[in-house]
């Protein structure tokens, strides 16, 4: 299934690209194949029935064991995994909370210069990482620091404001991780195309409606999409969208592992993940801090 999603629509991805177990490959004369005119045509070992079996033969013994021995599976192959993709997103987390305690405890809550600085740094390299036909494991974790930094510092400023606010919103992003999982795992949710174009739709006119409130912001301009009742339904509208993308994030990582993607992939399927829970956290301390006003 192709996918609208930049991270995972990239040709290559999530593909078999080589032959695997007789698959796409070529033909191989077998061993011991009968030879015309050769009263011997059956043996193996050629003309002589004293012969030893040369390089590169296999006897009838070995291939009953091989025929007897148990299929090689996705880790002996090379081929990704839950545990890889679980890996590599524990990773990837990891290394983004590590850089945003380094901001939190480096930089005061009114400095937004170094994190505005690695905020660009960050959709730059996420960009690049979009876009790439190959996956960069080092692409991947220099956005996770610097998408981490970034949050660090933003959630400084939050906690400085609303106490607890962090916390709240950590959990809130944990809790609807928890419920996209079970519901796409029980069937409840469904990426089909008709699913995915309306969700995509939906989500390029919010962001572009973000992108318009922004430059209205910088005008002095305030069109309330982020304060207020109306505030609280963008939020609600952002949060759900999030919630949008981790669907297509785990039907990707799902068809992915069935369509026996190499390894290497589970570092983009990484990337996806972190892309989508960081949305989420960032609509839910807007959210929280809109829903607590000046408490």
């Amino acid at each position: 299934m192709r996918s609208s999603n930049p991270v995972f629509s990239r040709e290559g991805s999530f593909t078999r690209d080589t032959g695997y177990a007789g698959f796409h490959t070529a033909q191989q004369p077998q061993t011991g194949a009968p030879q015309a005119g050769s009263p011997y045509g059956g043996n193996p070992y050629g003309n002589n029935p004293y012969a030893q079996p040369q390089a590169g033969q296999v006897t009838d013994e070995q291939l009953v064991q091989m025929y007897q021995a148990p299929s090689a599976g996705p880790l002996q192959t090379g081929r990704m995994t839950m545990d890889d993709v679980v890996a590599r997103t524990a990773i990837t987390l990891l290394t983004l909370v590590v850089s945003g305690a380094v901001a939190w405890f480096a930089l005061p809550a009114t400095s937004f210069g170094p994190a505005i600085g690695a905020a660009l740094a960050a959709m730059v390299v996420g960009l690049v990482i979009s876009f790439k036909r190959s996956v960069n494991p080092g692409l991947i974790i220099a956005y996770a620091a610097l998408e981490g930094f970034f949050l660090g510092a933003v959630s400084h400023a939050f906690e400085s404001m609303w106490d607890g606010i962090v916390v709240q919103a950590v959990l809130g992003t944990a809790a609807v991780f928890a419920a996209m999982l079970i519901a796409y795992k029980s069937g409840r949710i469904r990426v089909t195309p008709r699913y995915t174009r309306i969700g995509i739709a939906i989500a390029m006119g919010f962001v572009l409606l973000m992108l318009v409130n922004l430059v209205a912001s910088m005008f002095g301009a305030d069109m309330g999409l982020r304060s207020g009742p109306l505030g609280i339904l963008v939020g609600i509208v952002g949060i759900a969208l999030g919630a949008f993308f981790l669907s297509l994030d785990f039907a990707e990582i799902e068809a992915g592992i069935q369509g026996g993607a190499p390894e290497k992939e589970a570092w983009r399927a990484a990337f996806g993940l972190t892309l989508s829970l960081v949305w989420i956290y960032l609509e839910m301390l807007r959210l929280i801090a809109i829903l607590r006003g000046d408490d």
